[in-house]
């Protein structure tokens, strides 16, 4: 509904950047710049889907923190650095038990964080190569949610940390939180540092 609203104002070559073009209090203002008639009135059923649709949208997500609350990793999961409520709403809803991942490498292959290796000898040459293994990117067959969920809590923490890589770090933040959802324990950054040394 968004994209719609804006691609009427930019067919008449109105400027619409930014989230001022949805707000209630600039409406008005933004209508009157809708010279036809037709386009002001599909401009304002678009507005109406739009608020209809917010409206949902506001009573989904307490819904989903409702639910989320009454898990007993909810507040295990919340002391994982870059998890917010909403993230760990859709990690206990996606991932539903940390016991169907036998380690950290299904979780990341679920989730569309497993490097993949592959070779031109993998289809019909039966010669070994001489060639290491090549690493080409990540595995196209996963969770799509699991994965932006991951990636998104990794950016969040890098914006925080100032870090790069942050696919190394969405890894490291699923294997943390299978990791410590398994074992029942909130995340402690100290203990973390000892074991690393």
């Amino acid at each position: 509904v968004m994209n719609r609203i804006k691609a009427i104002y930019r067919s008449q070559g109105i400027r619409c950047a930014g989230q001022r073009v949805y707000s209630l209090r600039y409406r008005v203002n933004w209508l009157e710049q809708l010279r036809e008639p037709g386009l002001g009135q599909r401009a304002a059923l678009l507005y109406q889907q739009l608020d209809g649709v917010q409206t949902l949208r506001k009573q989904a997500r307490r819904a989903l923190l409702a639910e989320s609350r009454k898990h007993p990793a909810h507040r295990l999961l919340l002391s994982v650095p870059g998890l917010g409520l909403i993230r760990v709403a859709l990690l206990l809803a996606l991932m539903q038990t940390p016991h169907r991942f036998r380690s950290k490498r299904q979780l990341w292959a679920y989730a569309g964080l497993a490097l993949v290796t592959r070779t031109s000898a993998d289809h019909g040459s039966l010669e070994r190569s001489r060639k290491p293994i090549a690493i080409r990117g990540l595995n196209q067959n996963h969770n799509h949610d699991l994965k932006e969920n991951f990636k998104s809590a990794a950016l969040r923490e890098l914006a925080t940390t100032g870090l790069d890589e942050y696919e190394a770090m969405a890894r490291k933040l699923a294997a943390l939180t299978l990791v410590l959802w398994k074992k029942g324990e909130p995340y402690n950054p100290e203990k973390l540092i000892m074991q690393a040394a």
